[in-house]
C-alpha cells in the first residue's frame, strides 16, 4: 500500500470518527374498514347534549360539573396500518397501536399507552385555570360528523355549556396510513373564555420500542421546524434535562425515538412553545420523559382549527409524504450524504426489497450494485499503486542519495513524479471520492427501519448488534458483548491491509498504523448494527476479490514501458525548449 493512499485511508478513518462523534452529539393488505365502537350515550347536536351548569364556582369554574368524575367511554378508530383508541375523558388519544411491527418482546408496539401519554387545551375561563385533559366529553352520532370520503373513519365529542356554548373536537382516520386528523372548535368562547393564549400541551413518556436500551434512548428527543424552513431540535444524546423556550413560528413538533415518531402540524402554525426533555426515573420501558406547550394564538385567533397527527415509523417515504420538513426526522447525514441516500441509496434498497426478501442478500447485492458502479475510480487506484510500485527503486536510491536531507529529497520526488508524468495525488483521490458512500452507508444502515427485526444466518436483528457472547463484565470503550459481524469486518479489513501491503510494502511506522485502524474499528463497531457490520465485510471481500481480477488484466511491463516514454518525451521537451532558447539568444542583435 503506498504512502498516498495509506494518508487517504488514514484521512477517511478519521472523517468517519469525527462524523460518528458530531453525528451523535445534534442527533414499512387490503384495506378493512373497521367498525367505530364507543360506550356513551350518544345525542345529536350539541343541543341534545345536558348542559354543564354554570352555578359551579370551584376551580374549574363552569367547567366543574365536567370535571367530576363520570363513565369515560373508549371509542377506537382503526385501519390498516394504525389502532386509535380515543377517550371521552379530555376527548384526547389514549393509545394507538402500530401494527405492523413489534416491540422487544414482540407484541404489538404501542407507539402511545393510557399511562404514558396526556394531552389537551389549557386556557382560562373567568381567571380559572382550565385543562381539558381533566374535563369529560360526550360521544355524539358520528354518523352527523362523518367526513364527505366514506373511506374515512370520523368521531365527534362535544363538551357543552349551554345551547350556544360548547367545545367541540373531531377526530378523523383515513383508510390506510399513519395520519389521525384533530379538528377543535370553541363555540361561543366570548362567553367562558378569557382573551389570553391557548396552549396546546402534550406530556408524553416515550416508549421503549428496541432491544437496545442504550440506543434507543440516544436516538430520543424533540425535533421541531421553524417557519423559515430551519430543522432544529433537543439534545439526542444528554443525559440532562433539556429545555428550550422558542419564540418563533413553528411548522411541527415531534417526539422522534430511534424507528417511530410521533408528531403534530397545526393548520394555522404554533407562534411559539416551551419544549422539555429529561431522563426518566420509570425504568428500563421509558425512554425519556418530554413534554410541550404549544401556543396557538389568543381565543380571537385560535377559536377553532386542526392538527394532523402522526403515529408511524420512520420511513422515509411516509415522513416525506406526512408534512414538509417531516422526513428530517429521519436522519440521513450531512448535505451531500444525506443527497446521496435519499436518491440513490434508498430508490436502490426500496428496489431490490421489492424482489428479495432476504435482507442479507438485498445488502449483498447492494454491494455489488455499489462495487460496480465505482470500479472506474478502484481501477484508477490500482494503477496509481502499480504505478508507485515501479518507482519504488528509484525512490529508495533517492533516499540513499538524499539522506536526512528531507527538503531536498521532496524536490527530488517531485520532479522524478513530473518526468514519469505521475500525479502524486492520483492514489488518495479514488479513495477519498469513495468517501460519501462509505459516510452514506454509515448513516443509512443505522436508521433503516427496514432492517429493524429482521434476522439473517445467526443476526437475529440486523438493526442491532449481532451479540454471540455477553460478557459479565465492560471493556472500556469496547462493551459487554462480542458482535461476530464485527470480528469478520475486522479481519476482512486486516486481510485487505495484508494483500496491499504485499502489491507495495509501507515503509516505517506506516506499516503499523496500516494494520492498527482495523483494530481502532471493532471498538467503534462492536455496538453498531449487524447490517452495517456485514456491509463493510461483504465489501472488502468483494474489493479484495476485484482487485485480484483487476491485476489479472494489468500488465505492469505496459506500465513500465508507458513511465518510460513520458520521461524521454519530457527530455525531449526540455532538450527541445532549450534549443529554442539558445537560437533566441544567439539571433538576439548585440547591444551597442
Amino acid at each position: 500500500m503506498d504512502k498516498n493512499k495509506l494518508t487517504g485511508l488514514l484521512l477517511i478513518s478519521l472523517i468517519m470518527v469525527a462524523y460518528s462523534y458530531f453525528e451523535g452529539q445534534k442527533q414499512q393488505a387490503t384495506p378493512t374498514n373497521h367498525p367505530i365502537t364507543h360506550v356513551a350515550p350518544e345525542a345529536s347536536s350539541p343541543a341534545a347534549v345536558s348542559p354543564v351548569p354554570t352555578v359551579q364556582a370551584i376551580s374549574q369554574g363552569v367547567f366543574a360539573t365536567a370535571a367530576d368524575a363520570m363513565e369515560e367511554a373508549l371509542v377506537v378508530l382503526e385501519n390498516e396500518d394504525i389502532r386509535i383508541t380515543l377517550t371521552s375523558k379530555g376527548a384526547q388519544v389514549q393509545e394507538v397501536v402500530v401494527k405492523k411491527y413489534h416491540d422487544h418482546l414482540g407484541n404489538p408496539f404501542k407507539i402511545l399507552t393510557k399511562a404514558s401519554s396526556n394531552m389537551g387545551f389549557k386556557f382560562t375561563s373567568k381567571q380559572s385555570h382550565i385543562h381539558t385533559s381533566h374535563l369529560y366529553f360526550q360521544v355524539v352520532d358520528e354518523q352527523k360528523h362523518l367526513a364527505s370520503d366514506e373511506k374515512q373513519q370520523a368521531v365527534t365529542f362535544i363538551l357543552a355549556i349551554d345551547k350556544d356554548q360548547y367545545i367541540r373536537q373531531t377526530f378523523t382516520l383515513p383508510e390506510k396510513g399513519y395520519r389521525l386528523t384533530q379538528s377543535w372548535e370553541f363555540v361561543g368562547h366570548e362567553g367562558y373564555m378569557d382573551k389570553e393564549p391557548i396552549l396546546f400541551t402534550w406530556e408524553n413518556a416515550l416508549q421503549r420500542a428496541e432491544q437496545d436500551v442504550v440506543a434507543c434512548r440516544n436516538k430520543t428527543t424533540i425535533n421541531y421546524y421553524l417557519r423559515n424552513n430551519t430543522f432544529e431540535h433537543l439534545k439526542e444524546y444528554s443525559d440532562k434535562h433539556e429545555e428550550r423556550e422558542v419564540e418563533g413560528i413553528m411548522q411541527w413538533v415531534s417526539f422522534k425515538q430511534r424507528f417511530f415518531t410521533t408528531g403534530i402540524v397545526p393548520h394555522q402554525p404554533f407562534v411559539g412553545g416551551k419544549l422539555s426533555l429529561q431522563p426518566t426515573a420509570q425504568g428500563k420501558e421509558v425512554m425519556k420523559e418530554a413534554s410541550l406547550a404549544l401556543q396557538l394564538g389568543t381565543s380571537k385567533n385560535a377559536a377553532s382549527g386542526s392538527f394532523k397527527l402522526y403515529f408511524g415509523p420512520n420511513s422515509y417515504h411516509d415522513l416525506k409524504a406526512f408534512a414538509p420538513g417531516f422526513s428530517k426526522n429521519l436522519s440521513l447525514g450531512w448535505p451531500v450524504i444525506k443527497w446521496l441516500n435519499q436518491y440513490a441509496v434508498i430508490p436502490v434498497f426500496a428496489f431490490i426489497e421489492k424482489h428479495v426478501t432476504n435482507y442479507g442478500i438485498i445488502i449483498l447485492l447492494m454491494v455489488i450494485l455499489i462495487k460496480l458502479a465505482l470500479l472506474p475510480l478502484s481501477y484508477r487506484s490500482y494503477i496509481s499503486m502499480a504505478q508507485m510500485k515501479l518507482l519504488k527503486p528509484t525512490l529508495d536510491k533517492l533516499k540513499e542519495k538524499y539522506g536526512s536531507n528531507v527538503q531536498q529529497m521532496q524536490m527530488e520526488q517531485v520532479k522524478l513524479y513530473k518526468e514519469m508524468g505521475i500525479n502524486p495525488l492520483s492514489g488518495c483521490i479514488p479513495v477519498l471520492l469513495q468517501m460519501p458512500v462509505l459516510l452514506a452507508m454509515f448513516n443509512f444502515f443505522p436508521n433503516a427501519i427496514e432492517l429493524r427485526q429482521k434476522s439473517f444466518l445467526w443476526a437475529t436483528d440486523l438493526s442491532t448488534y449481532d451479540s454471540i457472547i455477553n460478557l459479565s463484565f465492560t471493556i472500556p470503550f469496547y462493551g459487554n458483548h462480542v458482535s461476530l459481524f464485527t470480528l469478520l469486518m475486522t479481519a476482512s479489513t486486516m486481510l485487505y491491509t495484508w494483500y496491499n501491503n504485499q502489491l507495495n510494502p509501507p515503509q516505517g511506522p506506516m506499516k503499523t498504523m496500516s494494520y492498527l485502524f482495523p483494530i481502532t474499528f471493532m471498538f467503534i463497531f462492536n455496538s453498531f448494527p449487524a447490517g452495517l457490520s456485514f456491509y463493510y465485510f461483504v465489501s472488502n471481500v468483494i474489493t479484495i476479490g476485484q482487485q485480484a481480477v483487476i491485476k489479472r488484466f494489468v500488465d505492469e511491463d505496459k506500465i513500465k514501458e508507458k513511465l518510460h516514454q513520458n520521461r524521454t518525451n519530457i527530455f525531449k521537451k526540455d532538450k527541445s525548449f532549450k534549443q529554442r532558447l539558445q537560437k533566441a539568444m544567439q539571433a538576439k542583435p548585440a547591444k551597442k
